[in-house]
């Protein structure tokens, strides 16, 4: 019976090994697209030197802020290390929208500092944080407006597919889009509309980062020149 365990274990570990192996070979190995990277906290230390070395990724977006107060504490040191390292750079803020829009906005710009940015600003737009449709879009449309007065370019809008269909549609048609759908088959969203990027994954692996990271990439005859940030 005792060996029957320790053969039944050595396959689990044979099988585990090859996963983490497969989990290496992802859509930038088989594919010509653009793809890039969002980073928060969530990944702790960053390689940055190891993650430049990977021509496969184009770009990174990072976490800066969120609602009103909250300050990404890897956000400072993750953006000067990326330039470094020649990755192209954008950042973003995490939306509630139950928080003081003055005040958000006011905390996104002392992170996302113009000079530091070589992408358009990202609203990461995930929960109507209870509101109704209307109360929640009349907030998510104030901002967007606020965030595109002051950065003098309209913002790029990172939403799951299926938030996007529930709520948003129709109401966001002048801004790019960022959707999120983890699964085999490009995202299609219910009203048709076009769309710059998909992040097809959550559990996305890369040297450099000991952890999951999400991947994006470009659709279609999108590129970066779309979301190039416009310096006055």
């Amino acid at each position: 019976m005792k060996k029957i365990i320790a053969f039944i274990i050595g396959l689990i570990s044979i099988s585990q090994q090859m996963q983490a192996q497969d989990s290496y070979v992802q859509c930038e190995d088989t594919c010509s697209h653009i793809h890039g990277i969002d980073l928060s906290h969530y990944q702790g230390s960053v390689f940055w030197e190891t993650v430049g070395e990977n021509s496969k990724m184009a770009y990174v977006y990072l976490k800066a802020t969120e609602g009103g107060d909250r300050i990404d504490d890897t956000y400072e040191k993750n953006i000067e290390l990326a330039h470094r390292y020649g990755l192209k750079v954008g950042s973003y803020h995490f939306f509630r929208p139950k928080s003081e829009l003055v005040k958000q906005l006011e905390n996104f710009k002392t992170q996302c500092r113009p000079g530091d940015q070589d992408l358009i600003p990202m609203i990461d737009v995930e929960s109507t944080g209870g509101l109704n449709s209307e109360a929640f879009c009349d907030s998510l449309m104030k901002f967007l407006h606020m965030v595109e007065e002051a950065y003098k370019q309209k913002p790029l809008i990172y939403t799951g597919r299926n938030f996007y269909n529930k709520h948003l549609q129709r109401m966001i048609d002048d801004y790019p889009l960022m959707i999120a759908m983890y699964a085999a088959e490009e995202p299609e969203l219910a009203d048709g509309r076009d769309y710059l990027i998909w992040q097809y994954t959550s559990k996305g692996r890369i040297n450099g980062i000991n952890t999951y990271v999400d991947k994006s990439r470009f659709m279609g005859r999108h590129s970066m020149r779309e979301i190039r940030f416009r310096h006055r």
